[in-house]
């Protein structure tokens, strides 16, 4: 490597592959530059991907290397979070509903939780079924074992889903919402929930009963923001009109899936949360590991990954072969891989709050992490755009060919023949 003036890349001497994975170690303390510095360097050849481990309590000019992330306000409040977002989905003992996923213990899990603080992120996302509430448990204990600061962690967590035999033991009701709180609560050892979140659609549930029982919990100081998960467009709007003629707590949030292979929510739901201020925060952005890496369309069921017989979330393969096709050399471009790709391409849309990634390897997660520092050419952006692109649907394909005219006189047929040729 080139000498350069300013800090120079040495090789790591750290041997263990646990702790550090880096290449390079950048020794940073005492200089007065931003990290501008760092990123230049790494447009030059150095990978910060890497280094960004050994040193992340290392200042410069009073930054940590963990500065590196991006912060964004959750939704339409004052509260910063993350770009990226910890879940831990992955915490557990392999039982419950998603136990071909949750198989990191608690070793494992503080050196994830470790590791991610380190590299700047704030923000933790679980539930109260995930196995069965050990995830919860899991999550609690690591930010014990690590004396992390509950002011400086933002926790959310959710409810709704099933989480005994009972008739009520699931649900959007005042009940379950009361009860689950209080349990959740205790298993994260904490007095009070940042982002609380109806974790699904109740369909018996009243969604003004839903509602008062989270203004409650605000109004308690249990829970401080609140939130739902995977509900319909319509169904979030007659919710904030509760919230606002009833004087109630309202959605900051959704949880929702998104990815470059499932623009679905883009119909519907994404130009209401632009339009109402809610944060989108996603999950499984690499389509249940369809993205990751170790998918294309020669290598369509790889014995090392879980989704080979957890088929979940639902994708048009044959989309997502092509995606992966133009994906490939815009990785290699990057020297990264095609899961990094995904999540950048995720963090660069506007709506996007949060991107929820669940790791149970360092690795994984080092790569995730390197996310926050991809940038792509506007023909790469082209590209990724113009294959994952929806079909067009109605009422979406109407409204340009009606509304072509609104503002000066033109063809709308000419202008309805123009649009459909970027399809």
């Amino acid at each position: 490597m080139k000498q350069r003036d300013g800090p120079q890349l040495q090789r790591c001497e750290c041997r263990s592959a646990r702790s550090c994975w880096s290449t390079y170690v950048a020794p940073l303390r005492g200089y007065p530059t931003s990290f501008a510095r760092v990123r230049r360097l790494m447009r030059e050849g150095a990978s910060y991907s890497s280094f960004r481990h050994c040193f992340s309590g290392i200042h410069e000019g009073g930054q940590q290397l963990e500065d590196i992330m991006e912060y964004a306000t959750l939704g339409n409040t004052g509260l910063l979070v993350s770009r990226l977002c910890f879940g831990t989905m992955t915490f557990g003992d392999g039982r419950g509903l998603f136990k071909a996923i949750s198989t990191v213990d608690q070793a494992g899990a503080d050196e994830l939780v470790k590791i991610s603080i380190e590299g700047g992120i704030n923000f933790f996302d679980t539930a109260d079924n995930y196995t069965e509430g050990e995830s919860e448990r899991i999550l609690g204990r690591s930010l014990k074992n690590l004396n992390i600061a509950r002011k400086n962690v933002v926790i959310a967590t959710k409810v709704y889903s099933r989480v005994g035999p009972g008739r009520n033991d699931i649900g959007a009701s005042r009940g379950h919402i009361m009860d689950g709180v209080e349990a959740s609560l205790r298993r994260l050892q904490t007095d009070y929930i940042d982002l609380y979140q109806i974790h699904g659609n109740d369909s018996v549930t009243p969604v003004g009963e839903t509602l008062r029982a989270l203004d409650t919990l605000v109004q308690q100081g249990k829970v401080r923001y609140i939130g739902c998960s995977n509900w319909q467009a319509w169904k979030i709007a007659k919710a904030l009109g509760i919230s606002e003629y009833r004087n109630l707590a309202r959605f900051d949030t959704l949880q929702a899936y998104y990815s470059i292979a499932g623009r679905d929510l883009e119909r519907e739901i994404v130009p209401l949360l632009e339009a109402e201020k809610i944060g989108l925060l996603v999950w499984s952005p690499l389509a249940g590991g369809l993205l990751s890496g170790k998918f294309s369309r020669t290598q369509q069921k790889p014995t090392d990954s879980r989704r080979t017989d957890y088929d979940f979330p639902f994708v048009d393969k044959e989309r997502t072969w092509n995606i992966l096709d133009v994906m490939a050399p815009i990785a290699k471009a990057h020297g990264c891989s095609p899961a990094r790709v995904s999540l950048a391409w995720l963090m660069a849309r506007p709506v996007v709050t949060s991107v929820i990634i669940g790791a149970k390897r360092l690795d994984q997660l080092q790569d995730n992490l390197a996310a926050v520092e991809l940038t792509f050419t506007e023909d790469e952006v082209r590209q990724l755009d113009e294959v994952s692109r929806l079909s067009p649907e109605y009422p979406g394909w109407v409204l340009p060919f009606q509304g072509a005219d609104r503002l000066q006189l033109v063809d709308r047929w000419e202008s309805f023949h123009e649009s459909r040729k970027s399809h």
